[in-house]
């Protein structure tokens, strides 16, 4: 779509040409009732950003001078609060660089209204994605999908905020296939609450009920951004998004995806989808770490040993805050089940739901490498690594264990059980796992055969490595 065509659809635009500083804005490339966003050119560091504007069409237009003006003074208090919540959603943002949340590059306020500066992400939403390529959706590619997308809005709630409206068009797909979590519609929520009109900042299908009720904010958690998730699996995996909430509460007519078993989908995902849209808030997945579980996604263990390693080179990361951040590779098995999963889920707490947006500890781009193992009947596998990544370096708080006098190539992450002792390659191996549970290889060039023996039984696996990189071992058990 053309410059001109966007202009067309999106009704009081800045034209094209215009200038803010160094900013010079080149089109339109989306907009709603809230705000307009355009694609900008940077011409002090000559790269290409996306704009912000803060453009509540039924409260604002455009004048002749491009300046905001009001549609009648009845909506000074509800422009301006919304106002209020755009420059602190921008604000907050602008702390981060999670590669899978909005990065805020500059932030101003002009023509009576606020602008933010945010990196340029190239690709399509899940809704566009959905229109056009359905074809190309199925398990793993939801799978390869959810590991980043859990790990941003996992970052998102312990630091005590919550994102709540998370849907399709707020999820952007990278040509990297990494997902990037948009709008959080700070400023869209205040106005309705002001407004009274709770219908125009939610989406139906997608926002639990706890949302619709008038003293919502004391009753919401992450498992309200948990049931939104559902919403948002729900229409991947069956082209639409599951009943109203509102509707639901006067007659439940959902039908669990479990019991309707769609064709490629495994009842381990399906039945994460159907406890993250139950009705009552504690009837869900308390937070993302359970919800991971359910789907046995190894989202929060891994995001907390990478954060250990990198934090020392923060300071020197620091100076790289406006790069584009690179692909964190997954290679996630669509068809494992439940059983031995990855991710111990956390105690449930309710979180505080001050903002809708993100504040605290900065997690700059990761490279790394997730592999799980197929378990077939015989509960032994031989794996060789999807792709090439970084080493993470072996300084970590878990003991660490060497196979031999050769040069480590690969630094490998094993849960261990309680109870369970390692065997590798028929040697007995007296390493003992960290405070999380993990116990740390590092292995040179070689294929290895693991086996962790507990009275129960044995989980084994045998791991051929090649590359360097980092992997998180999780043996099936043995027939």
């Amino acid at each position: 779509m053309s410059a001109n065509e966007h202009q067309k659809t999106v009704p009081n635009a800045l034209p094209a040409g215009h200038r803010f500083n160094e900013f010079e804005i080149k089109e339109v490339i989306g907009g709603g009732g809230f705000g307009i966003v355009y694609r900008a050119w940077d011409h002090l560091l000559e790269r290409t950003i996306a704009i912000k504007e803060y453009m509540p069409l039924s409260l604002a237009m455009r004048n002749e001078d491009l300046s905001l003006g009001l549609r009648g003074e009845r909506y000074h208090k509800m422009f301006h609060a919304g106002l209020n919540s755009f420059i602190l959603e921008a604000r907050l943002l602008a702390r981060f660089n999670h590669p899978g949340l909005l990065h805020v590059l500059r932030f101003w306020e002009e023509n009576g209204t606020a602008y933010m500066g945010t990196l340029y992400y190239s690709g399509m939403t899940l809704k566009e994605w959905q229109l056009t390529s359905p074809q190309a959706i199925d398990e793993s590619w939801i799978r390869q999908l959810l590991s980043p997308l859990f790990g941003a809005i996992n970052t998102l709630h312990r630091a005590g905020y919550l994102h709540r409206d998370i849907s399709l068009d707020n999820i952007q797909i990278q040509e990297n296939q990494l997902p990037v979590l948009l709008d959080f519609g700070s400023a869209r929520k205040e106005i309705g609450n002001l407004a009274d009109e709770t219908e125009i900042m939610l989406k139906p299908g997608f926002a639990p009920i706890e949302q619709y009720s008038e003293e919502s904010d004391s009753e919401q958690g992450p498992w309200t951004d948990i049931y939104a998730l559902g919403a948002v699996l729900h229409t991947l995996v069956t082209g639409n998004p599951p009943p109203a909430s509102v509707v639901r509460c006067i007659e439940d007519n959902y039908q669990p995806l479990a019991q309707l078993q769609p064709a490629g989908y495994s009842l381990s995902l399906l039945h994460a989808i159907d406890c993250a849209l139950a009705m009552k808030p504690e009837d869900r997945p308390q937070n993302i770490d359970a919800l991971a579980a359910l789907i046995d996604l190894p989202v929060s263990e891994v995001q907390e040993l990478v954060s250990a390693v990198t934090a020392p080179n923060e300071e020197a990361e620091e100076a790289e805050e406006t790069a584009v951040p690179e692909a964190v590779i997954l290679a996630v098995n669509p068809t494992a089940g439940a059983a031995d999963n990855l991710v111990t889920p956390t105690t449930p707490r309710r979180l505080s739901p001050a903002l809708m947006v993100l504040s605290g500890v900065a997690l700059l781009a990761v490279i790394a490498l997730t592999l799980f193992i197929n378990r077939d009947n015989s509960g032994n596998n031989t794996v060789e690594h999807a792709a090439s990544v970084s080493s993470i370096p072996a300084a970590v708080d878990p003991v660490a264990a060497s196979a031999s006098d050769a040069p480590a190539l690969a630094t490998v992450y094993l849960k261990l059980k309680t109870g369970e002792s390692l065997v590798l390659n028929g040697e007995a191996m007296d390493i003992k796992p960290g405070n999380k549970g993990f116990a740390v290889l590092h292995l040179a060039a070689g294929e290895y055969n693991i086996e962790l023996r507990q009275k129960q039984g044995v989980r084994a696996q045998t791991v051929k490595i090649d590359r360097a990189g980092t992997w998180l071992i999780n043996p099936g058990q043995q027939q």
